[in-house]
């Protein structure tokens, strides 16, 4: 089993899992037993290349697919025997996504963006607005809350992303390639922001991406190769 966790509690810990799809009289294994071990609080890089299954292991923590077998434990819950109406429970309320698009209601400014998923999770509304707003700020986004999307430049829809996916205060934070459709300048400040937000607000950040800069501002790393999840070299300091 990869470990990461020789101190700290260990908040998501997987065994085993194994994911295949079948295409017409083909098989695909597309994780074929992966054992992981994240402590909270860490900020953990998944490389790959493509089809590697970096996407589907991160839908399979975040409750979005289902592994074949195996079992996925965040927080002592085991999500991988939840029914769908708690699959949707644990995914409102202790997991926040980022995506290589940034899904903005375009109707809504930033700060309605933000503040919506904690004000539908039930947050009173003031309450909602002020963390939004905090939020907003974290990543530089203090003029430009009463934005709409079509008035902001990629870079700062991701940004904006970026806080809205810790707004309900969650326990992780799940980011897809977050920096795929950005130019290195754009994608050099998501990334500082992104890790950097984490921090403060102590997440457990798992990042897939193809972006080397993106990975290597991790403590700790891992390469998804044919199923198969192995240490990688490199990465900020633990």
């Amino acid at each position: 089993m990869n470990n990461n966790s020789e101190t700290g509690e260990i908040l998501i810990r997987s065994e085993n899992i194994i994911k295949n799809y079948t295409s017409g009289a083909e098989t695909l294994h597309i994780l074929k037993g992966i054992s992981l071990e994240i402590s909270r609080g860490a900020a953990v890089a998944i490389t790959g290349q493509s089809g590697s299954g970096k996407s589907t292991l991160l839908n399979i923590l975040g409750g979005l697919d289902r592994a074949d077998s195996g079992l996925v434990a965040v927080g002592g819950t085991e999500i991988t025997a939840l029914p769908e109406w708690g699959l949707a429970e644990y995914r409102s309320r202790r997991v926040g996504f980022i995506f290589q698009f940034h899904y903005l209601l375009k109707d809504f400014t930033a700060l309605e963006n933000v503040m919506l998923p904690a004000y539908i999770g039930g947050m009173k509304k003031k309450a909602a607005l002020e963390k939004a707003r905090a939020l907003l700020s974290d990543v530089r986004l203090d003029d430009r809350i009463s934005h709409f999307p079509s008035q902001l430049s990629g870079g700062e829809r991701q940004r904006v992303a970026v806080a809205r996916s810790m707004v309900n205060d969650p326990d992780v934070i799940l980011a897809d390639e977050p920096t795929g459709n950005l130019d290195p300048d754009n994608s050099a400040m998501v990334t500082e922001l992104l890790y950097a937000g984490a921090e403060k607000w102590g997440k457990t950040l798992i990042v897939v991406t193809h972006d080397e800069k993106t990975a290597a501002r991790a403590a700790i790393r891992y390469t998804l190769d044919k199923g198969l999840l192995c240490e990688a070299p490199g990465g900020v300091p633990a």
